[in-house]
């Protein structure tokens, strides 16, 4: 998924400045490029890791219980291993408030089927492993299980070899279906009425303090009162954006059941839309989250979440033109924060930082929130970092953890321009402490490319053993019913299955051409050698002006190994000139080639 789209701001003040009224779009517009609507259906992945969690030895997987990390990628529960909720039981699971607990958590797991049988009601048995992690009690309870989880094998993943780590993948996936997908509440008594949203479940609860702490009031508020649609909206939404900030995929199946219940309280309600829009996008089905937020948009043309939803899908289906125009729409109907990020984006993916820079600086202006100030600030960390600004972006960065020493792209970002200003000590160690919190696919890669580039003894093997949970996390996410094939095709063209790279690039391209991509299969294609069918998508990830090192140095090394030497010089030194720390290993990749051609 392409960086911003999938850090979503929440919901902004009402009555702001539009962007467009301070300065003319200096721009031209971005040619669109036709979306296939080819879906992709891989799950093969989560049950070849399920088969290996069942063969490999129980007694040694003491610390490989559990492994996690998703960034907007999860959705459904596990099927096969884990077995998948009926629709009775979902509804069941959402409205009882007599059995939430232990009760419903061990009901759950003995249908997860682990290695060592099922589960009793007083606790739950993680995988192989036998390891416990605490039922979601409440509706949905608080994660901290499963940052938990995340965090220990995390620290586990540096002492296990490959075998291990996908054993542990399988055995997350069993321990997450079995205890997050409690939603809990009270069952409906027939004949209640549904009741009208309450002012004490407004979303913008959600953007004014932490999260866990709205969300354990929005789960009280539920239990007395069971009918309050919007209060039941603003909890899968709730779900949503605390499976990004927390690398929890469990919160998407919880999501969608809260959401639901919404929709059955009150059919076709605006906010359990726009949440279904939200949802759609972080499993990466960016054509329902399209389809989502055009019916609310039907029914209220200014409903702030749906414009925003709009803006991300057309984006990430590479309309840009149309994702242009839906983004001046938006702001001149509901200016604010989470449409200024969008509007920026927009214009950086079409080479127009000094907009970019300037809508962002005045979206940080306009912040109040916490969470606003972290994310504008982050974003603005990494537009600078994309241009090598990187005293400027570790700035950004600094603002951005004041607000919320705990947000990760921010924590993340600042590691990744230590490295780029050759602070590797500090970067390595920022960077585990990302993967030892949230072990997603970019900072796993990132780190372990670090330590490839520093090259002490038993650096080769972390760096192995980073990679190997990348690809126990791709299990996951598929497990869940997310669409991980982009994350699968830039991981594995480097260091992984090229093979399955390409087959990831070509499926991700089949749904959607985006730059991103074009980019992916350009590179999937080139490590397989066929560079004469790689040059066009890399000349096309570059057309729309967007000002990516990364992108330009895959396309100077397609333009090298097909014979096309000026261009290629051409290309290389622009990435180095751009960011020349794009990429601890790219970057040196680059600066080699470039050396040899003299």
């Amino acid at each position: 998924m392409s960086p911003r789209t999938n850090e979503s701001a929440p919901e902004g003040e009402p009555g702001e400045r539009s962007v467009a009224t301070t300065e003319p779009d200096p721009a031209p517009p971005i040619s669109a490029a036709k979306d296939s609507p080819a879906r992709s259906a891989a799950r093969a992945r989560a049950a070849a890791a399920d088969r290996t969690a069942r063969t490999h030895d129980t007694s040694a997987s003491e610390d490989t219980t559990a492994h996690d990390g998703v960034r907007t990628a999860a959705g459904t529960p596990v099927e096969g291993a884990a077995g998948t909720m009926s629709d009775e039981a979902a509804e069941d699971t959402a409205g009882d408030e007599a059995r939430v607990g232990d009760d419903q958590a061990g009901a759950e797991d003995a249908r997860a089927g682990t290695d060592n049988g099922r589960a009793g009601t007083d606790s739950e048995r993680v995988g192989a492993a036998g390891e416990r992690v605490g039922a979601a009690g409440d509706p949905g309870g608080s994660g901290d299980e499963r940052v938990a989880a995340v965090r220990r094998v995390s620290a586990a993943a540096r002492r296990w070899r490959t075998v291990q780590l996908v054993a542990c993948a399988a055995s997350l996936a069993v321990a997450l279906t079995a205890g997050a997908v409690v939603l809990g509440a009270v069952r409906n008594g027939s004949g209640s009425t549904v009741a009208a949203a309450s002012s004490a479940v407004s979303p913008r609860l959600l953007a004014g303090g932490d999260l866990d702490t709205s969300i354990t009031a929005l789960q009280a508020h539920l239990r007395v009162q069971p009918q309050d649609f919007g209060g039941w909206a603003t909890l899968g939404l709730a779900y949503v954006e605390q499976a990004r900030t927390k690398g929890d995929p469990s919160r998407y199946p919880q999501a969608q059941q809260a959401l639901d219940r919404s929709l059955k309280l009150r059919p076709g309600n605006e906010s359990a839309l726009a949440g279904r829009a939200a949802l759609a996008a972080a499993r990466h089905d960016f054509t329902g989250a399209l389809t989502y937020a055009d019916t609310v948009l039907k029914e209220n043309p200014y409903s702030e979440r749906a414009l925003s939803s709009r803006i991300d899908a057309l984006v990430e289906l590479g309309r840009y033109t149309e994702a242009s125009k839906a983004a001046d729409l938006a702001d001149s109907r509901r200016p604010g924060v989470p449409v200024f990020t969008r509007y920026a984006y927009v214009h950086e993916l079409r080479g127009d930082v000094k907009t970019a820079r300037r809508v962002l600086e005045q979206a940080l202006g306009t912040a109040t929130s916490r969470g606003d100030i972290a994310y504008v600030a982050g974003a603005l960390g990494q537009l600078a970092w994309n241009q090598g600004r990187y005293a400027d972006s570790l700035t950004y960065y600094a603002r951005a953890l004041a607000a919320d020493d705990t947000y990760l792209p921010a924590l993340e970002g600042r590691a990744r321009a230590q490295a780029a200003r050759g602070d590797d000590a500090a970067a390595i160690q920022g960077m585990e402490q990302v993967v030892e919190r949230y072990p997603l696919p970019q900072p796993l890669v990132e780190l372990g490319e670090l330590y490839e580039a520093r090259g002490n003894p038993g650096d080769a093997r972390k760096a192995h053993d980073q990679y190997a949970l990348v690809d126990a996390w791709i299990a996951l996410a598929h497990s869940y019913g997310v669409d991980a094939d982009l994350d699968t095709a830039l991981a594995a063209a480097d260091h992984g299955d090229r093979g399955a790279a390409l087959k990831a690039a070509r499926d991700e391209w089949a749904r959607r051409h985006t730059v991103h991509t074009a980019d992916a299969l350009a590179w999937a294609l080139h490590v397989n050698g066929r560079d004469a069918e790689a040059l066009p998508y890399a000349r096309r990830a570059t057309a729309t002006g967007y000002r990516n090192a990364s992108f330009l140095y895959h396309r100077g090394m397609i333009e090298r190994a097909t014979g096309h030497g000026k261009e290629a010089r051409a290309s290389l030194k622009a990435a180095l000139d751009l960011n020349a720390g794009f990429s601890p290993l790219g970057a040196r990749a680059a600066r080699k080639a470039l050396g040899d051609d003299k």
